[in-house]
């Protein structure tokens, strides 16, 4: 991905109309399959200055892709008049330096901590190994695996790097899941009893944090899943951090020729 800013210098007698033209400009940027997402701000201390913050996904698909394809013409005429107003216009690749601040609790903080994980696994577990669909996955678990669930949730979900720190890397964690066979049924039976877990022990049933839990819990059976089938191999990648209706980066891979 890249950043663009752009730098506007914009008299006050024309703010308003400049913000009502850059929100019909707008409408493009949202359709346009090169952007991923776009924020205009006014500066505080000096309320002429204007940045325009858009991610493309490269350099190359904003200017070899938006600026020649059919969202770019009625882009340009909306924010034409303001293109002498420019004072910077540049493309930015971002770092590593990248997180949120303390005024935001961690999806961890805000579901209990360490206990009230320990408690959904245990709930959890102890309903799994009276399915039919499921006890075959796990008839041989070992007493400590609700514990390990708990501290990857944990790890996952923003608090310390217990699971890292005791069980291993992401590859530890894929390799627990080869040759397991895992079926949709099987997956989808796992996600209802974790669900049903949830409310049993009283995780919290805001609609925010359900959303962003039952979010990884699609995300990653689906993971396992797919690393369950024959001919998987483990394989490196980092732990994911999940957080408040933010999904992981994801660009689709081609479709299969047909």
């Amino acid at each position: 991905m890249t950043v663009e800013y752009i730098r506007y210098r914009i008299p006050a007698d024309t703010a308003e109309k400049f913000e009502l033209d850059y929100a019909r400009a707008a409408v493009q940027l949202a359709m346009a399959p090169e952007c991923v997402d776009y924020e205009l701000s006014r500066c505080e201390e000096d309320s002429d200055s204007y940045i325009l913050r858009i991610t493309w996904t490269s350099t190359a698909e904003h200017l070899e892709g938006f600026r020649t394809g059919a969202h770019f013409p009625p882009f340009l005429d909306a924010i034409k008049p303001y293109l002498p107003n420019i004072e910077e216009m540049r493309h930015y690749t971002p770092t590593t330096v990248s997180g949120q601040g303390g005024s935001v609790p961690s999806l961890y903080d805000w579901l209990g901590g360490a206990e009230a994980l320990e408690r959904l696994t245990e709930s959890f577990y102890g309903e799994v190994l009276k399915d039919d669909l499921l006890y075959p996955l796990f008839k041989g678990m070992d007493e400590h695996h609700p514990h390990f669930v708990a501290l990857w949730l944990g790890e996952v979900f923003g608090g310390p790097d217990a699971y890292s720190t005791e069980r291993g890397d992401y590859r530890h964690m894929v390799s627990r899941h080869l040759g397991k066979h895992i079926t949709e049924p099987q997956r989808r039976r796992w996600v209802n009893l974790l669900m049903d877990a949830a409310d049993r022990v009283g995780l919290p049933a805001d609609p925010s944090f359900r959303a962003a839990f039952a979010s990884y819990i699609e995300w990653g059976t689906r993971l396992a899943e797919i690393n369950s089938q024959p001919g998987r191999e483990a394989y490196d990648a980092p732990i994911p951090h999940w957080g408040w209706g933010v999904a992981l980066p994801y660009k689709p891979a081609a479709k299969p020729a047909a």
